[in-house]
């Protein structure tokens, strides 16, 4: 990694809004020194990044340029400008070549530029598959929810509908790695790869492939490389039912690329998204953060989705107030693990 970025455990935060001047000094206020833009399709707000198309090494430098003018870092980008679901399921092979090729420029330019994280998702079409997003928790903050049970009275686009052999996918997954993950490690970026959310065996006919450590192993085992690792998604590992300390020892520091902190209530097939701090979710945060301390990981924590708290309503996995509060919370471990 690039020798600006320390090697020490962090906190960081991110925005799949555009970096505006707005949320530089909020960053900056935070007291965090890293973040990461979450490129998004999401209705009523224009992405952090655009999709579909290579970002350009000049583009990602005036991003770190400004971002380092707030005395912050830009470490990271944590989705590519196309879905890797995008690329797996695209039958075209001169198609599919096509937009690896967006993705093995997108590297290069990033290496460029000096922003040394790409992170991939492993869920379609393009974001965590939620069956509601109001499951009222405590002080009747609103949270996401999965249960299989509602799962069809879902609206979704009836394009996503596939019917996809999973060793095809992966298949297709392994020419995808065997192209980008040479480009990564020219270029000095390091990938980390997103769990499935929800870590399912399937969604609208779609095999998921990263629904379990088994799965996770095989991924990281078809093109071993220091530059290319796991998101450690916590929610996601949780709602496998994994303990996440024996997680953390079972892949170590350094194949932990980043840490998504976010908590659940529960397991598939059915759970919901709950603040970092409840007693009643899956997991003891401090303990985790004890194992990444133990394991060695040098790299950034930021928060992942949080609950919509009163006075929010632009954004359905939480916005300002849980990311600040979480925020606050990780600063909060860290300093006592000192």
């Amino acid at each position: 990694m690039q020798s600006e970025f320390p090697d020490e455990m962090r906190v960081a935060i991110g925005t799949y809004k555009p970096a505006t001047d707005d949320f530089l000094r909020f960053a900056a206020q935070l007291g965090v020194d890293d973040i990461l833009l979450t490129p998004h399709r999401h209705p009523g707000f224009e992405s952090a990044l655009p999709l579909g198309e290579a970002w350009s090494e000049d583009a990602l430098a005036e991003l770190k340029s400004r971002a380092n003018g707030a005395d912050l870092r830009l470490y990271g980008v944590e989705k590519m400008p196309v879905p890797l679901y995008e690329i797996l399921l695209t039958d075209d092979d001169a198609e599919r070549a096509d937009l690896t090729s967006v993705i093995t420029e997108t590297i290069t330019n990033m290496g460029a530029a000096g922003v040394p994280v790409l992170g991939y998702s492993g869920h379609p079409p393009d974001g965590a598959v939620r069956t509601t997003r109001e499951h009222a928790i405590r002080g009747g903050a609103l949270a996401s929810a999965y249960d299989v049970d509602d799962l069809r009275e879902l609206d979704r686009d009836d394009d996503i509908e596939r019917d996809v052999s999973e060793e095809l996918m992966w298949e297709r997954y392994e020419e995808f790695l065997h192209e980008v993950i040479p480009v990564a490690e020219d270029a000095g970026v390091t990938l980390g790869v997103h769990p499935s959310d929800p870590p399912v065996e399937q969604l609208f006919g779609i095999p998921l492939l990263f629904r379990n450590r088994e799965n996770f192993q095989r991924a990281l085992d078809i093109h071993p490389s220091d530059n290319h690792g796991l998101k450690l998604g916590m929610g996601c590992w949780s709602e496998m039912g994994e303990d996440l300390v024996d997680v953390i020892e079972h892949f170590g520091g350094d194949q932990i690329v980043y840490a998504h902190f976010r908590d659940v209530v529960g397991t598939v097939p059915k759970f919901h998204e709950t603040f970092v701090d409840d007693p009643a979710g899956n997991f003891d945060e401090y303990e985790v953060i004890e194992a990444l301390d133990d394991a060695g990981f040098g790299g950034v924590m930021t928060p992942d989705h949080v609950p919509l708290m009163e006075g929010e309503s632009d954004w359905e996995f939480g916005s300002t107030l849980g990311r600040s509060y979480t925020v606050g919370y990780l600063k909060g471990m860290l300093k006592s693990l000192e």
